[in-house]
């Protein structure tokens, strides 16, 4: 649905895009994931054309976002809806007003029996039929997002662009608004995707994550994957996946749960079938979309290391030894 190619940007002599490839499916929660400066939000932007890249190709749903044919180019805007961090909400206009507004932009009458109803239908989907007529000083800021979201599908979009949607948002108010995210994948079948440097959104609704860093793809792939496990020591130092403090003596080994074997009780049955002692270290066990997934470190004598990797390859635990 959604393809970039090489895709390069500069302003003036600093590179912000290296050269970026992704392939983002139809109907998929993709999450661009990275630190502050890594060029996610710029790379958003030149997806849905607000701003131009120098070299590449971007491709949505087999129209080139970098056209010549400006008519074009609008056609594919008005079908991607875009939700920003700081809600961009007018004060001067209530709830049904602000999401009326890209009708009035787009030169629909929002007078009709149709329009009225579709607002009052968004209104009721992201939960606000009680502040019809509020202005936004009198909203939260969990129900200003909520309003942006609902302003973001008034066109019937087929993408939607989420520039950290949530980062201004309480952990509780963010769940909440992952849940309506997901709600509108599941119920109208629309591509999302989301910018964001929290770790608990790609972790709660994203189906596939990219990790950037300086304007480039470190690693792409299932969160689940891509954050139990990582393999750029970088991601490694962004998740902060292991203690610092693991003992200096014996041997450290680092399990990972990922898989099927989630709950199994291999830690224990390790204990009593080989008969030996560890320590547990370090342990992280997260939800990744209703399952869970994470690793731990154990240590133990180096004279056990041969008799514990043997154990965790014959019940399929991946590992590793932690230098």
């Amino acid at each position: 649905m959604i393809s970039l190619n090489n895709v390069k940007k500069s302003f003036q002599d600093l590179e912000v895009l290296k050269g970026i490839s992704l392939s983002i499916n139809d109907k998929e929660i993709y999450g661009i994931i990275g630190s502050s400066g890594a060029g996610k939000s710029t790379l958003l932007r030149c997806i849905n054309g607000l701003e131009a890249y120098d070299s590449g190709e971007i491709v949505v749903d087999g129209v080139t976002v970098q056209t010549e044919d400006k008519q074009k180019l609008r056609n594919l805007q008005k079908r991607m809806g875009m939700i920003f961090q700081g809600f961009n909400l007018l004060e001067r206009l209530d709830v049904y007003d602000n999401i009326a507004l890209p009708m009035k932009f787009w030169g629909i009458k929002t007078g009709t029996p149709e329009a009225d109803k579709k607002i009052k239908e968004l209104i009721s989907l992201v939960g606000l039929e009680d502040k019809l007529h509020a202005k936004p000083r009198e909203l939260s800021g969990g129900q200003k997002q909520r309003v942006a979201i609902a302003r973001a599908l008034v066109l019937d979009p087929e993408f939607l662009l989420c520039d950290e949607a949530t980062s201004a948002l309480d952990p509780e108010i963010t769940k909440g608004i992952l849940r309506l995210l997901q709600d509108i994948n599941h119920e109208l079948g629309i591509t999302i995707i989301v910018v964001t440097h929290q770790m608990e959104v790609v972790k709660q609704i994203c189906e596939k994550v990219a990790f950037l860093s300086s304007g480039q793809v470190l690693e792409e792939g299932r969160p689940e994957e891509l954050f139990v496990r990582p393999g750029k020591q970088e991601i490694r130092d962004f998740l902060r996946d292991r203690s610092e403090k693991l003992p200096a003596d014996g041997i450290n080994i680092q399990l990972f749960f990922n898989g099927a074997n989630n709950y199994d009780p291999v830690v224990t049955q390790m204990a009593r079938t080989l008969d030996t002692n560890f320590s547990i270290c370090w342990a992280k066990l997260e939800d990744f979309r209703q399952s869970v997934y994470g690793s731990l470190v154990i240590n133990t004598n180096e004279t056990d290391k041969e008799r514990i990797l043997k154990f965790l390859d014959e019940n399929n635990v991946a590992w590793e030894v932690i230098d």
